[in-house]
């Protein structure tokens, strides 16, 4: 879509939300709240890294349903990061971590640790990680959504503790974390 089409539509979008505002009101729509989201990663330039990912709102968190394909056995480092954006051939455009609290990296397990901490995944021999597991602190909704934000899969282990990223190398795999209906 050209910048002149988008900004057309922008303006009638708001055009109309006045003209539909009672006396003086601005009508501003309430957000979506989803209850299943979902991220298909593709690779980063020179990668084989693909997979799927789902997200499903639980108490407290984000249960996450992960299956990534095209590792080297071991670890890699698995993070939420702050833009929906993969139009880097490297990943970069995605950003650094989610970390709408202002903390330090970290393990997924300790107290204090960015949001988008997702820690690693374990590829077998044959390349291929499964995860399935409950994030804290994270929504599908509200301030510390994750819809809308980068998902990647790094090169290396993520240390748990190195600033600011874990020491994880090289973006392998980038996807946008988008609303779904529920699984």
């Amino acid at each position: 879509m050209s910048k002149s089409f988008a900004n057309a539509g922008l303006a009638l979008c708001l055009i109309t939300s006045v003209a539909l505002a009672d006396e003086g009101e601005v009508f501003v729509p309430e957000p979506v709240a989803a209850s299943a989201a979902r991220a298909e990663l593709k690779p980063t330039r020179g990668s084989q890294v693909t997979g799927s990912v789902r997200f499903t709102a639980a108490e407290g968190g984000v249960h996450v349903n992960a299956e990534v394909t095209g590792l080297t056995p071991g670890k890699h480092g698995f993070h939420v990061h702050e833009r929906g954006d993969c139009s880097d051939p490297e990943g970069k455009s995605a950003g650094g971590h989610f970390n709408p609290e202002g903390h330090s990296h970290g393990s997924p397990a300790s107290e204090a640790h960015h949001a988008g901490d997702f820690g690693n995944l374990i590829a077998d021999e044959t390349g291929v990680a499964k995860l399935d597991a409950h994030f804290h602190g994270l929504s599908l909704s509200g301030a510390n959504s994750i819809i809308g934000r980068g998902l990647i899969v790094h090169a290396e282990e993520d240390d748990l503790s190195t600033q600011p990223t874990g020491n994880a190398g090289a973006r392998q795999a980038c996807a946008v974390i988008e609303a779904a209906t529920a699984p």
